[in-house]
Order: C-alpha cells, then sequence, then structure tokens
C-alpha cells in the first residue's frame, strides 16, 4: 500500500462495517470465483499514492466475465477486449484529445501519471453483476471520496453518470474541480449524454494552470 494511504486504512480497519465487509470478502473469495484477483482488489490504491493524485474516475462495480477486471475502474487486462463503455472512453478520447485508440484496454498507465481510478463497489462474483453490493463497499468508498476531497486540492473530479456524480456529492467544490457528464455506456452515449463532453482536454487545460505535468492519455 502506498504510504499516504496508510492512515485512512487504519482508520478504516478499527470500523465494525470495515471488519464485517472483509468477513464477506474473505468467505466470497475462498468459496467462489470472485473477480478481480484478490491480490488486486486494492490497485487503484497501490498505484497512485493520495499526495499524486490529479484526476479522479469513479465507475461501478468491477467486470464479472473471466480474465477482465485488474482492480481499476474502467480498464481490463492486456489482451481483453474492450467492454461497451471503455470502447466509448476512448473514442471520445480520439475525438477530444485526438489520441488513437490503443491496443490495450489496461489503464494502469493512466494510475501511474495521477488518475485515481476506482470503483463505487471493488468486487463481484463471476457472472453476478451487482453480487456484492450493499456489504459495505459503499461506504468504503464514500469514505475514500471524502477522505480525498478533504486531504488535498485541486483534484478534477470526473463524474460520469448519475451513479457517480450521487457519490460526488461531499466533494468540496471550493477547492476541487468537478466535470460530469452522462456515462460513456452504449445507452446514455447514444442519447447524446457522454460523446462531446471533452473531459480529456479539459483536465489537461486544468492541469496546464496549475502547472502540473499533463496526463499522456
Amino acid at each position: 500500500m502506498k504510504t499516504n494511504w496508510q492512515l485512512f486504512f487504519e482508520q478504516e480497519k478499527q470500523k465494525d462495517y470495515f471488519k464485517d465487509l472483509m468477513c464477506f470478502i474473505d468467505s466470497e473469495y475462498n468459496s467462489k470465483i470472485v473477480y478481480p484477483p484478490k491480490n488486486m482488489l486494492f490497485k487503484a490504491f497501490e498505484l497512485t499514492d493520495l499526495t499524486e493524485i490529479k484526476v479522479v474516475i469513479l465507475g461501478q462495480d468491477p467486470y464479472h466475465g473471466p480474465n477482465q477486471a485488474n482492480g481499476l475502474s474502467f480498464s481490463v487486462n492486456d489482451g481483453v477486449n474492450f467492454p461497451p463503455s471503455l470502447r466509448n472512453i476512448f473514442k471520445e478520447l480520439q475525438q477530444d484529445a485526438g489520441v488513437e485508440i490503443p491496443i490495450s484496454g489496461n489503464l494502469e498507465h493512466w494510475a501511474k501519471q495521477g488518475v485515481f481510478l476506482l470503483n463505487d463497489v471493488l468486487s463481484v462474483a463471476q457472472g453476478l453483476p451487482g453480487s456484492h453490493q450493499k456489504k459495505g463497499w459503499e461506504q468504503f468508498t464514500a469514505n475514500v471520496v471524502e477522505y480525498i476531497s478533504s486531504q488535498t486540492t485541486d483534484i478534477i473530479f470526473l463524474l460520469w453518470g448519475n451513479y457517480a456524480q450521487k457519490k460526488g456529492k461531499k466533494i468540496d467544490k471550493s477547492k476541487h474541480v468537478v466535470l460530469e457528464s452522462g456515462h460513456p455506456s452504449p445507452m446514455s452515449a447514444n442519447q447524446g449524454k457522454w460523446f462531446g463532453n471533452k473531459h480529456f482536454s479539459k483536465t489537461n487545460d486544468y492541469l496546464k494552470l496549475k502547472n502540473k505535468d499533463l496526463i499522456i492519455w
């Protein structure tokens, strides 16, 4: 775990909801096929330290198919076909910033540049979307967002869809930037709520304004 996350995790580990959540998670991994692999459960925290965050992108559940989820929101392992939402993310990125659609959907290179890729729920049983909802993850990730908001400044929160926007209600907008749009899922994108949001260029415009290194999307 990255150094500056340790205090947060020590705080959460003392809380009853987190103890119950970890008992549930241990039981699930011991009895079922669960994604992502257990050693990738907190990968977002391992790749992006609290003090290194420039951007936060909130997802929902991990992908529930074999070899897809790797602990980062919207990201898939190398060699895996792009799920529809990720494909639309890359299409918008191409239209907005002229970035060619990549060969791999693995977003680790974003995370290592300060893009914190957090799902609302961090695990799921194989083939059962939503199976780990309402077990405590939602409280954990709400606390993560609130902690980031309180402990940092000038973070760009990209909130895609109603789910993420509800999660972002406790973000202090007096010290952070919040950009909202529809979700990149086909239903939302086809209704004109995703394409053209220009969140990727807007993010780099703000980072440039703050004399920070731009994200190489």
